[in-house]
């Protein structure tokens, strides 16, 4: 059973906190990570591209010239895909290129994701962050205290608006609900911040 140091806002340890093995200690799953964050890319693709076929491109329907005696290659259409401002053959179309995982393997690849956090040491539970007003400096500073500077996910227990509109201007930080996580955020971020009230919901969930 992990355990970790909690840290207030100015850095300080102020508790210990054991973590559920079942969601904190497992051995990370590399494979069905690796689906969950390809699952996650291409739903975020639009999937809107389109070029014109040879059927759309307006003009050519006459024939350019005779079908013979004329020494040229016969040709039926100027809008042909080997002419200038033909159509384009085999050119992408819209479609869709999300894919969907199933439960389980949704929650084998967060319960992995957070595992390999803990065994890398990028895993900081903070007993809790209070954002009095609208002000980036006090989220700044907390991450600064508690060794988050870079690119960091602050997972909340619940909606705190002033907690998310406080570091949503800084760059490289991304804030997160326990129904709103997903294994993409969790592996890009070279630290997970999890409020302490937040551990309990995420083991409640995903144990």
């Amino acid at each position: 059973m992990p355990t970790l140091n909690v840290v207030d806002m100015n850095g300080k340890n102020v508790a210990e906190i054991a973590l559920s093995d079942a969601v904190f200690g497992i051995e990370p799953n590399a494979a069905v990570m690796h689906t969950a964050v390809v699952s996650y890319l291409a739903n975020q693709r639009q999937g809107t591209q389109s070029t014109l076929t040879r059927t759309e491109v307006s003009g050519g329907g006459r024939k350019p010239w005779r079908q013979k005696g004329t020494g040229h290659a016969r040709q039926g259409s100027i809008r042909a895909p080997q002419w200038y401002h033909g159509g384009v053959a085999l050119g992408p179309k819209p479609r869709e290129y999300g894919f969907t995982l199933n439960k389980k393997e949704r929650q084998l690849a967060i319960r992995s994701a957070l595992s390999s956090k803990v065994l890398d040491g990028a895993l900081i539970v903070l007993d809790a962050l209070t954002v009095d007003e609208y002000k980036t400096k006090t989220v700044v500073n907390c991450l600064k205290a508690i060794g988050a500077e870079k690119k960091a996910l602050i997972i909340l227990a619940g909606m705190d608006d002033k907690a998310i509109r406080s570091a949503s201007n800084i760059e490289g930080v991304k804030t997160a609900q326990v129904n709103t996580i997903n294994t993409y955020d969790i592996l890009n971020a070279d630290s997970v911040v999890i409020v302490k009230d937040a551990v309990s919901k995420i083991e409640e969930v995903y144990a």
